[in-house]
């Protein structure tokens, strides 16, 4: 059955189905046409009659998921809803990950009826991935997907009242990239009127300076023959951006040293407009609390070593590239004996990339004076004979209690275990929990103790959270 709800630029109509009521591709910004590709989010356009958003709308630019004749107006968010006629429900909003180059929000991946059936407001969103939202521009701002995911929050704020959430009470969400914008914005007290708490799960290392972000730039305007301004990027279709906007990696990847992340061309700049530095640096106190979840997954680098062929490579040299002393890769190997070559590498990866990040944010909030979660998702994936463990991006399926959509079989496989919904309905529980109250039912994380929730069957509660790659790694840089 359809229904229809008003928002500030006009009605929209979507579906009801048991039990929620959800509403696909509501823009919350103006058409990304010419030279708006490259701009802050300008408002929405509003429109006459009842506008269908029965169905996701288009991705943003990007490889893959974007074909030249989608929809410009992509800047959109999907919403589902226990009740419109409700009031006063909790919201949460879910920023997807994909390393600042791809995702998208029109997945079923992030299908919100589990959290609507559970009483939360959940709002997706597209944001601005690749080098229109987050490379270098002379005359434009930086993090420009960023912007877009507070614009997304300014949408929420002067609407979501009409699908039946408070606008009071809006909690971020979101994985890797996603969840890093979330600490960004926590960090610097971005927007404190915008969103209450924030949850982060597997927040990656991924800001990076200015001088890197112009270099990266240079790099991809010279191979299309163009300066970095909004006027000539402006005349060159998307398509063909995306067909050099990779190319930096080669040069990156050549010279380790001088990048934050060689193989990652497109990350959260330090501005000092939106962002003054990586939020494990620092974190401004804020008058409005902002508690704050942050875990990781156990075996975060899985998910990038469980096919490459690192025979050519040394654990010593993967040390080395993160950052480490060679002599790291001994304390490694007498804290997790019988570890293989492959187990270090992906070890000291997902620390430099993932764990430690996640870990260091928490420290820095707690010491802020926010109340801070810790968690590590540690529920092992059977799929590929157990390769894949506990790998980056497992634990999303498990939050949105998605076992049958893209990533979940890919991750975990095309048989459900035994164990998922009870395991996602707990997860799903504790996110509800802190979205409506700001406690998720664990001890807070303090230096003393560093305590996490340790998901897996059944949950526990651990102390000493990576207490030898704290040692190895000390403080943040």
């Amino acid at each position: 059955m359809d229904i229809v709800v008003r928002t500030a630029c006009g009605a929209v109509r979507g579906e009801s189905r048991p039990g929620y009521s959800v509403f696909h591709g509501i823009p919350y910004a103006a058409p990304l046409i010419d030279a708006q590709r490259f701009q802050a989010p300008a408002p929405p356009h509003s429109w006459e009659g009842v506008r269908d958003a029965r169905a996701f709308g288009s991705s943003v630019p990007q490889p893959i998921l974007w074909h030249p004749g989608d929809d410009p107006e992509c800047l959109t968010v999907n919403v589902w809803t226990p009740d419109p006629a409700a009031s006063g429900l909790p919201v949460l909003v879910w920023l997807h990950g994909g390393a600042c180059m791809g995702g998208t929000a029109a997945t079923t991946d992030f299908d919100g009826a589990a959290f609507a059936a559970g009483g939360v407001v959940l709002v997706t969103v597209n944001y601005r991935v690749g080098y229109e939202g987050f490379g270098w521009v002379d005359d434009a701002p930086c993090n420009r997907g960023v912007l877009d995911q507070v614009a997304a929050l300014r949408w929420v704020r002067e609407n979501i009242s009409g699908f039946g959430g408070d606008p009071d009470g809006v909690t971020l969400i979101g994985q890797s990239a996603g969840a890093s914008s979330i600490l960004g914005l926590i960090a610097d007290d971005v927007v404190p009127e915008l969103f209450r708490r924030g949850i982060a799960q597997s927040p990656g290392k991924i800001f990076v300076p200015a001088d890197e972000a112009r270099a990266v730039s240079a790099m991809i305007t010279s191979e299309l023959g163009v300066r970095p301004t909004v006027a000539e990027l402006a005349a060159v279709p998307s398509e063909a951006i995306h067909a050099v906007q990779m190319t930096p990696v080669a040069v990156m990847s050549a010279d380790p040293s001088r990048w934050t992340l060689p193989n990652a061309p497109y990350s959260l700049i330090i501005d000092n407009e939106l962002f003054r530095a990586a939020p494990w640096l620092t974190q401004r106190a804020s008058g409005t609390g902002r508690e704050l979840i942050c875990g990781y997954t156990t075996d975060e680098a899985r998910m990038f070593t469980v096919d490459a062929d690192l025979s050519a490579i040394s654990p010593a040299d993967t040390a080395r590239a993160c950052g480490l002393d060679a002599s790291a890769v001994d304390a490694y190997r007498t804290a997790n004996p019988g570890s293989t070559d492959d187990d270090l590498h992906a070890l000291i990866l997902s620390d430099a990339l993932f764990r430690i990040p996640a870990l260091w944010c928490a420290e820095t909030s707690a010491a802020a004076g926010r109340d801070t979660y810790l968690y590590e998702f540690a529920w092992k994936s059977p799929a590929r004979d157990g390769a894949l463990r506990a790998c980056h991006g497992l634990d999303v399926p498990f939050t949105f209690d998605t076992p049958h959509a893209h990533l979940a079989t890919t991750l975990i496989g095309p048989e459900v275990p035994p164990d998922f919904a009870g395991l996602s309905n707990e997860m799903r529980s504790a996110f509800t929990a802190f979205a409506t109250t700001g406690n998720p039912g664990w001890p807070r994380f303090d230096s003393a103790e560093r305590t996490r929730k340790i998901w897996k069957t059944p949950p526990t509660v651990g102390c000493d959270a990576l207490a030898t790659s704290r040692r190895i790694w000390g403080a943040p840089e």
